[in-house]
């Protein structure tokens, strides 16, 4: 489970996230990315997965699981988020419905490292 203090939560959050128009894609999925950090506070992140992808809410929560783990993964590996922006939205695509967990995870990593040297 991602640490509470990195979960985006509030819906005003994420519509000023979609609103800021910054965007990176890669092998299915995209990334929104929020205003630039001016003070201390962590990243906050939000995962997002529509019904248009597919109709089971099983289906769904799996990727959204896969994403969230990879996130942590990365953050305990980096010891911490290290990114200039106040939030990001990952956003998935019906291209991760059967992929597994080391895809998803390569994905995540190239987009971090991306938004890094960014």
């Amino acid at each position: 489970m991602l640490p509470k203090q990195y979960r985006l939560k509030k819906r005003s959050a994420f519509a000023a996230t979609y609103r800021t128009g910054k965007t990176l894609h890669k092998n299915g999925i995209t990334v929104f990315c929020g205003k630039e950090k001016k003070d201390d506070k962590p990243t906050k992140i939000g995962f997002v997965v529509s019904k248009k992808i597919h109709k089971r809410a099983v289906k769904r929560n799996r990727i959204k699981r896969l994403m969230r783990e990879s996130v942590r993964i990365f953050i305990k590996k980096h010891s911490g988020l290290n990114t200039k922006y106040m939030s990001l939205i990952f956003v998935a695509s019906a291209a991760l419905l059967n992929k597994n967990f080391s895809d998803v995870d390569n994905s995540i990593n190239k987009i971090m490292d991306i938004m890094a040297n960014d």
